[in-house]
């Protein structure tokens, strides 16, 4: 069922402008599909799925795809959200474009920061566990080289 799933949502994000999660769910509902919002999640992260602008300004999901320059795409993906940074502790919290925190957080995954051990996201936060205090700095100075 899974794999059905994840064909149709190829198939959907290639032929329609999907800019939120629960769009894609209803989507998916309407063609059967039993899915939860955690399930629609799981399988942007295992898709590898970003949000990408729109010409008009808004934003739809893509397929990421692997190539020489992907870290180019993830630094745009990183440029297109962030909006600020900040530590408690080993915590980075990452603050992003309402909607566009999946994508940094995928983005941030796929660069794989030896310091970063994982990320959570919600709609517009980010936080990620760094292995310790001190490599937070670490990675606060990497993202800001990476969007300047």
């Amino acid at each position: 069922m899974k794999k059905k799933r994840h064909e149709k949502l190829i198939e959907m994000i290639q032929n329609n402008v999907i800019e939120t999660q629960e769009q894609m769910a209803d989507m998916l509902r309407a063609e059967g599909f039993d899915v939860t919002q955690a399930t629609v999640s799981r399988d942007i992260r295992e898709l590898r799925l970003t949000k990408r602008s729109t010409p008009d300004g808004k934003h739809k999901y893509v397929i990421i795809q692997d190539d020489a320059g992907m870290n180019d795409k993830y630094t745009d993906v990183l440029k297109a959200g962030f909006v600020s940074m900040d530590s408690a502790q080993n915590i980075l919290v990452i603050r992003t474009v309402s909607g566009m925190a999946m994508a940094v957080a995928a983005a941030l995954d796929a660069m794989e920061f030896e310091e970063v051990v994982g990320c959570i996201a919600g709609d517009d936060t980010i936080m990620a566990a760094i292995r310790t205090n001190e490599d937070v700095q670490i990675v606060m100075n990497r993202l800001n080289d990476l969007l300047s």
